[in-house]
């Protein structure tokens, strides 16, 4: 990989050189332009994951509305969003070295509008076959596979010595995606947003009560947006002249290291994805059946907003203190709560619900400290030609985290009766990457010290 204009003919949207480590060149020009491109990308990520977790937002109240799907059919639709970010995420890995940031992001953030509008119409009649539904959870699992387009873009316009900041500041913000759909969906359903169009109301049936609420606006409220940071990223982003041929891209699968960090990548975000999309289902699986039950995006939303933030704040902390030592903590608190959920997932009562929301924003918590610290890992790891690729890749696998996390929820619900095997194999496959972390880059005389 070099940073090189690597054809004159693309001068208009590819940068003539970039050289971020070079201290005079980052002073003189290449901070005020990478500043400006993380704000620019973040906000388009925010949206990315928006649309991405909006059908755990969704489906939560289609059968409020008169659709008649099983537990199994709805823990499919919070599934299939997972199954496409990860697919697509493995096929984002190529697309900035060869097709540049500026059209990469505009094209992919373009993208989203298709699922937006889509689940807008198909939630407004209940008899929209369920392969629709489907279909429409896996494209809105684009917005996920966007990620891998984003953050290696971003590691290339910062210095090293900065990226564990960059990084942490635009996934952690990404990340408020996640919480903003859970937080706002409750709010834009109750109002006629879009009126001028024609939009017809649906009757929600909770507690006994009918009430009229607007469900397209979960989706068709991200419609302007999307367009505005698609222009954005057109007219403001301009592309890092890198050449990297696929050769050098698919080297990083020769070292141990990128199979380690996938490991552990899996372990915080993948958990961390996973659970933010089947959190709301859980609480109305686990809850839904007390009365004056707890309505789930009020609390789900908590999670995903805890670890966002948490990720942002520990970014900054990791530039100084090291990733590895906060891989570690990571690792052993979430292992830890893992074990305390166990005691509130089958519950008798309400007066259990607290510390069931507790222990699980417990889970989130300490998720954010490693979502943080492992993108401060990878590029000490490795070195910069291969760091771009190795965050593309584990981002990519760690995004299957909601198809992996909400299918074993329903299988262990199938298959015990319960969730209490799911979050014992939770609390094992955390303490197995504590081993990984512990020995590789974190006890004294460590391979990589990171």
């Amino acid at each position: 990989m070099t940073t090189t204009d690597p054809s004159p003919a693309r001068s208009s949207s590819w940068l003539p050189a970039w050289q971020p480590n070079d201290p005079a060149f980052w002073e003189a020009e290449g901070k005020t332009r990478a500043w400006r491109t993380l704000w620019v990308t973040t906000f388009g990520l925010t949206l990315a994951f928006a649309v991405w977790f909006m059908v755990s937002a969704i489906v939560v109240r289609l059968n409020d509305i008169g659709f008649a799907l099983s537990k199994d059919q709805l823990f499919w639709l919070t599934a299939m969003p997972g199954l496409a970010a990860g697919l697509t995420r493995l096929r984002h890995m190529f697309l900035v070295p060869t097709y540049g940031s500026r059209l990469t992001l505009t094209v992919s953030t373009l993208g989203l509008l298709i699922p937006a509008v889509g689940w807008g119409l198909a939630v407004q009649n209940p008899q929209t076959p369920y392969w629709v539904l489907l279909a429409l959870a896996f494209l809105a699992g684009m917005g996920g596979g966007n990620f891998s387009s984003f953050m290696p873009s971003t590691s290339l316009f910062f210095p090293k010595k900065m990226q564990g900041t960059a990084l942490g500041i635009q996934a952690g913000i990404g990340n408020f995606g996640v919480s903003l759909v859970q937080f706002l969906t409750p709010w834009v359903v109750g109002v006629n947003l879009f009126w001028f169009l024609g939009s017809k109301s649906e009757n929600w049936v909770f507690a006994g009560k009918t009430q009229q609420i607007w469900l397209q606006n979960a989706s068709w409220v991200y419609i302007p947006w999307l367009i505005a940071a698609a222009a954005l990223s057109w007219w403001l982003i301009r592309s890092v002249p890198i050449k990297a041929n696929v050769k050098e891209q698919l080297a990083i699968f020769g070292d141990k290291h990128t199979w380690i960090m996938t490991s552990i990548y899996m372990m915080t975000f993948g958990a961390f994805s996973g659970l933010a999309a089947a959190f709301p289902l859980l609480i109305k699986t686990l809850y839904g059946g007390f009365e004056n039950a707890p309505l789930p995006l009020k609390f789900a939303f908590l999670g995903p907003l805890i670890g966002s933030t948490v990720r942002v704040l520990f970014g900054l902390i990791a530039d100084k203190t090291g990733g590895a030592v906060l891989t570690t903590v990571s690792a052993i608190g979430m292992a830890v709560c893992a074990v305390l959920v166990t005691f509130y997932v089958t519950p008798t009562g309400l007066e259990q619900f607290p510390m069931f929301v507790a222990t699980m924003l417990g889970i989130f918590f300490f998720s954010g400290i490693g979502n943080a610290s492992t993108f401060r890992q990878m590029p000490i790891i490795f070195n910069p030609p291969q760091s771009a690729g190795v965050i593309g890749w584990t981002a990519a696998i760690a995004a299957f985290g909601p198809f992996i996390v909400s299918m074993l929820i329903s299988f262990t619900l199938t298959a015990a009766g319960n969730v209490k095997p799911f979050f014992f194999g939770l609390a094992v496959f955390c303490l197995f990457n504590l081993a990984l972390n512990w020995w590789f880059y974190n006890r004294p005389g460590a391979e990589k010290p990171s």
